[in-house]
């Protein structure tokens, strides 16, 4: 059995982590706290990382497209469907059975907010897995092009198009981000495969204290830049603030960079962070339901969350915990946790 890249489970735990409490502190109204907005800044790239780690361990692209595409349908959708139905269940049951029709959050209920954001009422975040899966099958369709040109050119390949992706991605958020289903971020995660898959093979190529060296100056570059310049990347909304190419640089030096060092430094498992980073899915797609059936019961006794230390620290408590003691059962559970049993393909896995 091939041992796991503690690094990345490591580094997984952390990005769950944080966007598990920037969902408390969102629910309970205190993200615009300054000590947030700080932790935020230096941390706004955690979900790229999630697409940029895919790519670093998606070499091939191997096997037959009809069964990559029922693979990643089962992997990703089934559980995007599922548990965006059970956050929607809990969300509406709330909002139809319980609140007055006047309370806010009822009257937010509309139906086009499925397809054009890819979200659920009730768990916002499965969002991720409908970008993701979209990835996966244009990395896997650009990925089966090239073989196609290169048995044909020397030279051309479909691939390069894909180097133009962040500026298409800045340009759509300066459209609006007109695209349905939230796929205005889809073209930045294509980017990101992309650069995990050449990162992956400039580790491999070149000697330990090179890229050490190249990974520790791009965490200073990082660094410098971020301090220097405010803009920050949003993966959720496709948006980009701050000045572009500056933002564009710190973000590709903070993803190579953090990743380089942390994978070349051979990082042992670390146990409650690596836990989280290897069971990442359930920490994912589990918390937000929960999240929102306390908000829900909350207003249902016309009580706010805003401003309340006290709800924020059951809300953490409550949310770790849950996932923490769910974890066994979802991933025994194949519709749950989209670990469907299949055949050995030729596609690298994660």
């Amino acid at each position: 059995m091939k041992q796991r890249n503690h690094a990345f489970d490591f580094l997984c735990g952390i990005c769950i982590v944080r966007m598990m409490m920037l969902h408390v502190m969102s629910f309970c109204q205190m993200q615009q706290q300054d000590w947030w907005m700080e932790v935020m800044h230096w941390t706004y790239f955690f979900m790229s990382f999630f697409f940029f780690k895919a790519g670093y361990f998606n070499k091939t692209v191997g096997g037959d497209t009809r069964a990559f595409l029922v693979k990643k349908t089962k992997q990703l959708i089934v559980p995007y469907t599922v548990w965006g139905v059970l956050g929607a269940v809990v969300y509406l049951g709330f909002a139809w059975l319980v609140l007055p029709s006047n309370n806010t959050m009822v009257k937010n209920v509309t139906l086009e907010h499925l397809w054009q954001t890819s979200s659920f009422f009730g768990n916002g975040p499965v969002w991720f897995l409908m970008s993701f899966f979209m990835a996966y099958v244009a990395m896997h369709l650009i990925g089966k092009a090239d073989l196609w040109l290169e048995a044909r050119t020397r030279w051309l390949r479909l691939s390069w198009i894909v180097l133009l992706f962040p500026l298409i991605s800045y340009k759509l958020c300066e459209a609006g981000n007109p695209l349905w289903f939230n796929l205005n971020n889809v073209f930045w995660g294509i980017f990101l495969f992309l650069l995990g898959r050449l990162w992956r093979e400039c580790l491999e190529q070149y000697s330990k204290p090179q890229m050490m060296t190249l990974s520790v100056v791009m965490v200073a570059v990082f660094i410098a830049l971020n301090i220097a310049d405010g803009g920050e990347y949003t993966m959720s909304a496709n948006l980009w603030t701050g000045y572009y190419p500056a933002t564009l640089l710190k973000t590709l030096c903070a993803l190579c960079g953090f990743s380089g060092v942390f994978l070349l430094l051979d990082v042992p498992r670390i146990p409650l962070l690596g836990y989280i980073g290897e069971h990442s899915m359930v920490f994912f797609v589990a918390h937000y339901p929960l999240l929102t059936f306390y908000q829900m019961l909350r207003s249902s006794f016309v009580r706010s969350l805003r401003g309340h230390w006290d709800d924020m620290i059951i809300l953490t408590l409550l949310s770790f915990v849950f996932c923490f003691w769910i974890v066994p059962f979802v991933e025994r559970v194949p519709w749950l946790s989209g670990r469907f049993k299949s055949k050995p393909s030729g596609e690298s896995k994660s």
